[in-house]
């Protein structure tokens, strides 16, 4: 019979190793900044520092509780930094991504890949011995039939 005859579908493994993967994935996805502007012919409703120099203030720092509320900028990374455009001399706030927040997140991804390489790893072993078992067992019907 061949290998997954009489069986709908995937190997039994394969529906694990998906469910791994996409987990993994989820897991480990960074969340790249977003953009919420809308780029227009008008740059009046644009930040000042997409359009003119500018100078950090305050360096990348997380968000208080009350900046997490009313500032629109901690939501998407939750770190922001103060900046202070030169031409128009105003000050503003910007999403920025901390090394932190970076070490984390490579962090959580080595961890993932480990784990995941552990599980594929088990899962090679768990398989080697099924097909060393049904050798054995082949051999063993070969030399009683003798």
């Amino acid at each position: 019979m061949p290998v997954g005859g009489g069986r709908g579908g995937l190997p039994q493994g394969s529906h694990l190793c998906w469910l791994l993967c996409a987990f993994t994935l989820k897991l480990c996805q960074a969340e790249a900044p977003v953009r919420a502007e809308k780029l227009s012919v008008s740059t009046s409703n644009l930040p000042c520092w997409l359009v003119e120099e500018f100078v950090v203030a305050e360096e990348c720092a997380p968000c208080s509780n009350f900046q997490a509320k009313t500032t629109p900028e901690c939501g998407s990374t939750g770190y922001v930094e103060k900046i202070t455009c030169s031409s128009s001399k105003t000050n503003e706030f910007k999403s920025c991504r901390s090394a932190l927040m970076e070490q984390h997140l490579f962090w959580k991804f080595e961890g993932a890949i480990v784990g995941v390489a552990l599980v594929f790893a088990c899962l090679v072993i768990i398989r080697q011995r099924q097909l060393d078992r049904k050798a054995l067992e082949k051999v063993r019907k070969q030399i009683e039939s003798i």
